[in-house]
């Protein structure tokens, strides 16, 4: 589809600089598509890869009209786009726009070409039909300040979307835990991660019994500031029980969100000790209970064990005595045998 540009040598630079002129107005007159640079030089390069200069100019033309499709459709849907959203619609329309140039012309090129940039319009109004409705304001509760990109300059500003019930405190929720256990308080919510700047989450708590009396700010004492959303409270008392309020502020002390935690915690039930049955203990000088046995019946004990180990020892030694003596018989019996056969053998 691309072929050489045929131009007279005598008008060639008159041509060029009426092409230079029309590509200037046109990058000053971006919408949201063409706030992305890859997708302004792709239609630069397509206008310029037209066969003839008559044929360039016209693209211009179409170029220039597709461009203002394109502001108005911004327009109607509050002219900003997110970095996220423009990347969608750039990725798609690029996507289409290859397919357009490879694929053969059955009508004229100016025909074709409107039809690829009306492509681009519908692409445009289906994302922005998604985003700014469901997207660029997902806060149903607190105070969003996000960065988006105006569609008209191509610069990003700031966005704010205001709390649809005109108020940062967006609730209160009831906690239960027992003691000696744990309790996770997490405020967290989606759009906070489209907030600008480091907003840090601040939690305080009020001590006593959730409804047992009315708090007021003054009664909250701080617990923590920091970067996460959830704090862990471990090995909780009763007396730890209370009013928890999460706020996140920036460092101008802005709130942005607000939530209350109602924590209740159930006292251990008390453990039932079983009594140890204790046995009565013996009167004193009773000798005949034969769980305290006597001087006088020990000693007789002792004295017989002790006559009957020394009898066994005596008596052992005795039989391994008698064993070695016989061995030793044994054994000089055998040398005798062996010497007399060994003298009969000689003669």
């Amino acid at each position: 589809m691309t072929r050489p540009v045929s131009e007279d040598p005598q008008t060639g630079g008159r041509t060029r600089l009426i092409l230079f002129s029309l590509l200037c107005w046109v990058s000053a007159s971006k919408a949201c598509l063409q706030c992305d640079r890859t997708i302004l030089l792709m239609h630069e390069d397509f206008v310029l890869s037209a066969p003839t200069v008559k044929d360039q100019i016209e693209l211009k033309k179409i170029c220039d009209h597709a461009y203002v499709t394109y502001k108005e459709t911004s327009q109607n849907r509050k002219g900003v786009i997110d970095p996220t959203t423009l990347y969608r619609v750039k990725t798609e329309y690029q996507s289409e726009f290859a397919r357009f140039l490879k694929m053969k012309l059955t009508g004229s090129l100016a025909f074709e070409t409107i039809q690829i940039m009306e492509k681009g319009r519908k692409i445009l109004e289906k994302h922005l039909d998604i985003f700014i409705p469901d997207e660029l304001c997902p806060n149903k509760c607190g105070l969003l300040n996000r960065r988006v990109m105006d569609c008209l300059s191509c610069q990003y500003k700031v966005y704010t979307c205001p709390s649809p019930s005109d108020q940062q405190n967006c609730g209160e929720y009831l906690v239960h835990a027992e003691e000696g256990g744990q309790a996770v308080l997490d405020c967290f919510l989606p759009w906070h991660r489209f907030l600008l700047g480091k907003p840090e989450y601040y939690y305080s708590w009020a001590p006593g019994a959730p409804g047992s009396k009315q708090v007021d700010k003054s009664d909250f004492m701080g617990i923590v500031v920091t970067h996460d959303s959830s704090v862990v409270l471990n090995q909780l008392h009763v007396d730890e029980q209370g009013t928890y309020r999460c706020l996140l502020k920036d460092q101008n002390g802005t709130v942005f969100y607000g939530v209350t935690f109602l924590l209740t915690v159930a006292p251990l039930p008390l453990q039932t000790h079983q009594s140890v049955v204790t046995l009565p203990s013996l009167p004193r000088g009773d000798y005949h209970s034969p769980f305290q046995p006597t001087e006088d019946v020990l000693v007789p004990i002792i004295a017989m064990v002790t006559a009957l180990c020394l009898i066994g020892s005596v008596g052992l030694t005795v039989v391994l005595g008698g064993m070695l003596k016989w061995q030793r018989a044994v054994t000089t019996l055998r040398r005798k045998r062996k010497g007399e056969k060994s003298t009969e053998s000689t003669v």
